[in-house]
């Protein structure tokens, strides 16, 4: 029987609100991404998942509070669940960013990778899927929650369909209500 992640993103927070890069900035949940939150452990009340894990990242891990709660789950956090660093774009609009580092923002926009400084992709890609793997195997034939943020799922869809992260990227960009722009929400 083979082991089964469910990954999660985090509920809302005035930052993804704004538009603002997050990476590894701790702003918490706002009073939407808490109600997501609740929502979301009211979808799953019928799953029975075997552990949950988190990001360590605040908005991530009140996100899993507030699932592991409602559904009886005791909460791990695990390193590798954490947001892509942004480096100097954490905090910055995307406006901000488009102005102070128009060239890397028009990468970004072009799917590939945008700040100079930070983690890349790859580091990302890397790291997520280690953690994945190391998940899985503690967790073998069992239905895991992973509670983590847009960054460290598209790396996860990207390892799994055996594409690069900004072709992931591409193929899912029109497929999620949380995005408003077509380079998607890694940073947020």
């Amino acid at each position: 029987m083979p082991t089964t992640l469910v990954l999660v993103r985090h509920g809302e927070t005035d930052w993804n609100r704004d538009n603002r890069f997050q990476g590894r900035a701790d702003p918490p949940l706002n009073d939407t991404g808490r109600a997501q939150a609740r929502a979301l452990a009211e979808e799953l009340r019928d799953r029975v998942f075997a552990a949950a894990y988190t990001s360590p990242l605040r908005r991530a891990h009140e996100t899993a509070t507030i699932l592991a709660d409602a559904l009886g789950l005791e909460l791990l956090s695990h390193d590798a669940l954490e947001e892509v660093d942004v480096g100097s774009w954490s905090g910055l609009t995307r406006e901000d960013v488009e102005a102070r580092f128009p060239a890397g923002y028009a990468r970004w926009l072009d799917y590939g990778h945008g700040w100079d400084d930070g983690e890349s992709y790859e580091e990302l890609g890397a790291r997520v899927v280690k953690g994945l793997t190391e998940i899985a195997a503690a967790q073998p034939g069992r239905e895991i929650l992973l509670v983590t943020h847009g960054g460290p799922i598209r790396s996860a869809l990207a390892a799994a369909d055996g594409v690069a992260f900004e072709d992931a990227r591409r193929s899912i960009h029109g497929s999620t209500s949380t995005t408003a722009h077509p380079a998607g929400r890694e940073g947020n």
